[in-house]
């Protein structure tokens, strides 16, 4: 079972009582086994249940799912509550008191129940599913993966080959990732999405004859496929068959795919066959597609360089655009360096961190002038009054006569005057 705390639908008091539901279940279901063994005469509760009972049960049932279905999440949790009987885990109605949980995105909650009534119906497939897709949507991946092994051993579903592959992807797993996603394909050779994962692996792994491979099987039978002839010319690009390349990307713009990958793929397939002026066409139709890759704007001033276009007209301003992107801004890094600076001032009397960071913040804005102050004042702290005395007047030397820092600057340079005078 996953590590999570149980919620409730909505209040504290229904998490009490979903966890004394848990407990109180299986407390009475082992009772009754015990009792079971002493006495094989005696019925459990659930073996005792009469037609007319079970029929109610089926009756409420259906009513609380009606009552979901409406989104009366509450009255049907509430409903199912009143249908739970000692000494037996009724697996249809916890079931359903989970799936009000997962419509209230309770999804701790609904782990918790799904994780009780698998274990208690070990081979059923409809809860074992349930439960990998709560796992799955709690981000508990290595308990999914492992309980999709188990429905898989249940029956070969391929939408859960491919979310157990998925499970392994996030762990960052990929050998494992790809012995499911693999399987998933020999049973759907043409999902697009799960040979479009396999083969990014592929590509971190640099195995581009394998990608290029699993494209192939793929295009044989969709040739124009948006998908997966874009990572087939990546794969291409990428093993240096340029030109091989080219053809496939060409073709996807004839068919109006017109991403960002497909134009600064072919933009970088042209450059190294050294067709400039296409390279800097499709690479320039990028930045438009998208104007926040400081690497493209490089990428096209290498480009135009290479090409020997006017520096200052065509080089430097994508220069400058890459610089600019990369450049930090000044009045952010000056506010968190005030930030620090206070804390260390306000809280912990640090003087000397207190000092150094708001130096910085007045170096990366100039118009922070109260940075001087402070400054002056912790050095007057560590009682260092020359420094100090230096400091203030830098602060006078901007700051607006009449307003209260300026007055209470101006004091504290003549009781420092004094102490200075003492001293000599």
């Amino acid at each position: 079972m996953a590590t999570y705390s149980l919620k409730s639908s909505t209040t504290q008091a229904s998490k009490i009582s979903l966890i004394a539901l848990v407990l109180c279940t299986l407390a009475f279901t082992f009772t009754g086994l015990f009792a079971n063994a002493q006495d094989t005469d005696r019925l459990s509760p659930s073996a005792q249940m009469t037609s007319t009972d079970s029929t109610e049960m089926a009756n409420a049932i259906a009513q609380a799912r009606y009552l979901r279905s409406i989104y009366k999440t509450d009255q049907a949790i509430e409903l199912l509550y009143g249908l739970i009987t000692p000494g037996a885990i009724e697996s249809e109605v916890l079931s359903e008191i989970a799936e009000c949980h997962i419509q209230n995105g309770e999804y701790e909650a609904a782990e918790g129940i799904y994780y009780m009534v698998t274990s208690q119906n070990p081979d059923n497939l409809k809860y074992q599913i349930r439960h990998f897709s709560v796992l799955i949507r709690l981000k508990a991946y290595q308990t999914a993966a492992a309980t999709g092994r188990k429905v898989l051993a249940l029956d070969s579903i391929p939408a859960i080959m491919t979310l157990t592959g998925d499970c392994w992807n996030y762990m960052e797993s990929y050998d494992s990732a790809l012995v499911y996603y693999n399987m998933s394909l020999r049973h759907k050779p043409m999902n697009e999405s799960v040979v479009s994962k396999a083969a990014k692996i592929h590509l971190g792994r640099q195995e581009y004859g394998m990608v290029i491979s699993m494209a192939d099987s793929l295009l044989a039978l969709s040739p124009d496929n948006k998908t997966i002839a874009p990572i087939k010319g990546l794969a291409l690009y990428l093993s240096g068959n340029y030109k091989s390349a080219i053809t496939v990307l060409e073709r996807q713009k004839e068919l109006g795919n017109s991403d960002y990958g497909i134009h600064f793929n072919l933009g970088l397939c042209y450059w190294k066959t050294n067709a400039f002026g296409k390279a800097i066409t499709e690479l320039e139709t990028a930045w438009q597609i998208d104007s926040s890759d400081v690497n493209l704007a490089y990428t096209i001033a290498s480009a135009k360089a290479e090409a020997n276009r006017p520096f200052e007209s065509e080089v430097k301003p994508w220069l400058e655009k890459a610089l600019a992107m990369l450049e930090p801004d000044h009045t952010v890094i000056s506010r968190i360096h005030q930030q620090y600076g206070r804390c260390y001032f306000t809280t912990q009397s640090r003087w000397d961190d207190a000092i150094r960071h708001y130096k910085a913040a007045y170096k990366y804005n100039p118009k922070f002038i109260s940075a001087l102050s402070t400054i002056g004042y912790c050095y007057e702290q560590k009682k260092d009054y020359k420094t100090a005395l230096e400091w203030y007047e830098k602060y006078l030397a901007l700051a607006k006569p009449g307003t209260s820092a300026y007055n209470f600057v101006t004091d504290s340079i003549k009781f420092l005057k004094g102490e200075l005078f003492m001293e000599e």
